[in-house]
């Protein structure tokens, strides 16, 4: 996960503004705005420094390696544009199905009146 999408994560959670975090640790909205798009990296200091002023810490763990991630990389680079796009739609589809079971799981059923 990148530095920006920590801090647009670390917001979203807080219910903060881009503005409202500038201004707790005084810089600008579009300092902020920066570095949620990408175009700026924060430090890992100034990241552990906007996602405290959200209410949240930020913990840096170092775990062993997984080179599975690196495997289904490289199996996805040997995939065609189309493949991928087959692929990821597939995932949707299945994402979708299981969030609409979940929804109809919630349902109260009618009782059988006897």
């Amino acid at each position: 996960m990148r530095g920006g999408s920590v801090v647009r994560e670390a917001r979203r959670r807080a219910g903060v503004t881009q503005e409202e975090l500038a201004r707790r640790v005084g810089t600008t909205q579009s300092a902020i705005a920066r570095i949620e798009g990408g175009r700026t990296a924060p430090s890992l200091e100034r990241l552990r420094e906007l996602v405290r002023a959200c209410g949240l810490d930020l913990e840096v763990r170092l775990v062993p390696l997984d080179d599975s991630d690196w495997s289904v990389a490289l199996a996805n680079l040997q995939l065609s544009v189309d493949e991928r796009v087959r692929q990821h739609q597939a995932a949707l589809r299945f994402a979708r199905a299981g969030r609409a079971a979940a929804r109809s799981s919630r349902r109260p059923r009618a009782r059988a009146r006897g």
